[in-house]
């Protein structure tokens, strides 16, 4: 069945540049003829019916805005097979033939259930800070975020040094220590603590050891938040029973990490992506991600998109090791 109308979805946590994303979308779609629709709230407003229809002044001036305009919901209907054939009838109702999605690794999870189910064509992009979708060099919002952590490292690195602290500064990322590791390296902190790592190697007390006590009198350590890490907090408590002669504080950066105007470099890859997806559709692509590699855009299945993987350099630990020496 020819494509005539396609249908743009934002799902899980916000990222910056997916309004980038919608707009690159919905002009392409509108150029190569097809009929655009924004469904709000992501798969939620799939089930709930909340679809408008998408013209080009739809996405003007919101290239350079953080969050997303079509907003983004959970959805707990989405997850039962009832919810998901509302989701599909409501979707054939308002004449949507195909989707493009744009979000992580469950939003992308949702559309591989949901395509299979229905034989619905879907594309999806990676709107996620964390970085952590397998087959892509990079992630639409992760740019902008490491920046975000930078700019707050540089401010908490004048107090850390006035006042000889040690400063844990909690990091987003889930499962991947992406926004850790390289937050790490642009800043200049003295230590990143990973999960990637935390099962080989006890992190914090490598570095107290190896640095930290040996030539330092203020550190900044990032942390990504995760279980395997103990996450800043969980840092914090140990130092107080095991390393009671440092005074150690706790930043967390929480939802901070998400906002704001995205980067030239998200912007760009956001646009290349959304423009690529019409692309794909158009050539009968289906149940594929848009992804980046070595400056190209690949399409990547979304079962390895999601397959989480991809294996980190950690000989990047050593970079930041060494050069906070």
């Amino acid at each position: 069945m020819a494509i005539k109308c396609i249908g743009i979805l934002t799902s899980g946590g916000d990222a910056p540049g997916m309004n980038a994303a919608i707009r690159a979308v919905t002009r392409t779609a509108i150029y190569n003829g097809y009929q655009v629709k924004g469904i709000m709230r992501g798969y939620h407003g799939l089930v709930t019916n909340e679809i408008v229809e998408f013209k080009s002044q739809s996405v003007s001036n919101i290239i350079q805005q953080g969050g997303t305009i079509l907003k983004t919901a959970r959805s707990k209907e989405f997850r039962t097979p009832e919810g998901r054939k509302l989701a599909y009838e409501n979707m054939k109702a308002a004449g949507i033939d195909a989707l493009v999605v744009i979000g992580g690794d469950g939003s992308l999870s949702g559309a591989q259930i949901f395509a299979n189910e229905f034989d619905v064509p879907i594309v999806g992009l990676p709107g996620t800070i964390d970085n952590d979708l397998d087959g892509t060099d990079e992630t639409i919002g992760y740019d902008t975020a490491l920046n975000t952590i930078v700019d707050a490292v540089d401010k908490l690195r004048d107090t850390a040094t006035s006042h000889e602290r040690l400063f844990f500064v909690e990091v987003m990322g889930n499962t991947a220590g992406y926004l850790s590791l390289n937050g790490a390296i642009a800043s200049g902190a003295e230590a990143a603590i990973i999960p990637e790592r935390e099962t080989e190697v006890d992190q914090l007390a490598e570095l107290i050891h190896n640095g930290f006590r040996k030539s330092k009198s203020s550190a900044i350590v990032l942390v990504a938040e995760n279980k395997k890490t103990g996450g800043a907090l969980g840092l914090k408590e140990r130092i107080k029973k095991e390393f009671p002669e440092f005074d150690a504080r706790v930043t967390i950066l929480g939802h901070l990490q998400r906002g704001g105007s995205p980067t030239a470099k998200d912007r760009i890859l956001a646009s290349k992506m959304g423009a690529t997806a019409i692309e794909a559709l158009s050539e009968g692509q289906r149940n594929v991600m848009i992804g980046i590699k070595n400056n190209e855009m690949v399409y990547v299945p979304f079962k390895k998109a999601i397959a989480h993987s991809s294996q980190m350099d950690l000989k990047d630990m050593d970079i930041v090791k060494i050069l906070s020496m």
